[in-house]
């Protein structure tokens, strides 16, 4: 009778013990819910976008077309303007009707006035644009520009040693003289908006440590006086990466004055941009 006493009592302190248990689990996996369910509110408040300044990379921003915005001006003028209030609008309404909203201060100075003088466009930017150029397809057919390379590649650098490349918004010069405001691709494809050439993305030179950069060359030395070619040393491969556009060849050549005479072949030499 004493053995089934003490069987029943350690049988209601496991009981017991288990129950605690549960009830212990209960709560836990009660609170990590609340937690779960409460965390977005938290985060959301936490996350209030700062509509004072505009970021292309931002969610929104980045799933737009770049024509959703920017319009190219009739005169085919390089000079980029700020989008009109239906750009901001069509998805900031709210905040667009908000008295004195920071919003506005992106684009206008004094924001108090009925009329809000606009502030001048940018010439630098915070964020970083890359650039996709295909060098072999600009120098065929109707995309090959009068002067071919001399076009964009102009004038020597570094005491002759390199040459010159288009950079910041006076660019768009060069660009601009095919790509018009209403310009398409043989293909009937636009080819006049932001995202024919540029991707939200960080713009990298061509690496120092490419062969190309370890040789003895002055491109002040090699040029129209020479009676030489871009084509005479470069070889142009279509479709590559930035830096494996263009080839460097060297050639044996028996002579000093003029185009001379090739000896033996071509050799790739290194990659250059």
């Amino acid at each position: 009778m004493m053995e089934s006493d003490e069987y029943s009592q350690n049988y209601s302190k496991a009981q017991r013990r288990h129950y605690a248990v549960r009830n212990l689990l209960a709560v836990i996996f009660l609170l990590f819910g609340t937690v779960i369910f409460l965390q977005p509110i938290s985060h959301g408040r936490e996350q209030e976008p700062d509509f004072s300044t505009f970021k292309h990379s931002s969610d929104r921003h980045a799933h737009l077309e770049c024509s959703a915005c920017h319009k190219r001006s009739p005169d085919n003028s390089i000079k980029p303007v700020f989008p009109g209030h239906t750009a901001c609008t069509n998805c900031h309404l709210a905040q667009f009707v908000t008295p004195a909203a920071s919003m506005c201060s992106i684009c206008h100075t004094d924001v108090s006035s009925g009329s809000a003088p606009l502030k001048d466009f940018p010439l630098k930017f915070k964020e970083s644009f890359n650039i996709r150029f295909d060098h072999e397809q600009h120098m065929n057919g109707s995309a090959r520009p009068a002067n071919g390379c001399a076009a964009c590649h102009d004038r020597t650098l570094n005491r002759g040693a390199a040459m010159s490349i288009p950079v910041s918004l006076t660019a768009h010069s060069q660009c601009y003289a095919c790509h018009t405001p209403s310009s398409r691709s043989n293909a009937g494809h636009e080819i006049n908006s932001c995202g024919v050439c540029h991707t939200q993305a960080a713009y990298t030179r061509t690496s120092t440590n490419a062969r190309s950069f370890k040789l003895s060359f002055s491109h002040s030395k090699h040029g129209p006086r020479q009676r030489l070619e871009c084509a005479e040393c470069h070889i142009l491969t279509s479709g590559m990466p930035q830096g494996k556009q263009s080839d460097v060849i060297r050639a044996r050549r028996s002579g000093s004055r003029g185009r001379g005479k090739r000896e033996g072949g071509r050799e790739k030499h290194g990659v250059v941009q």
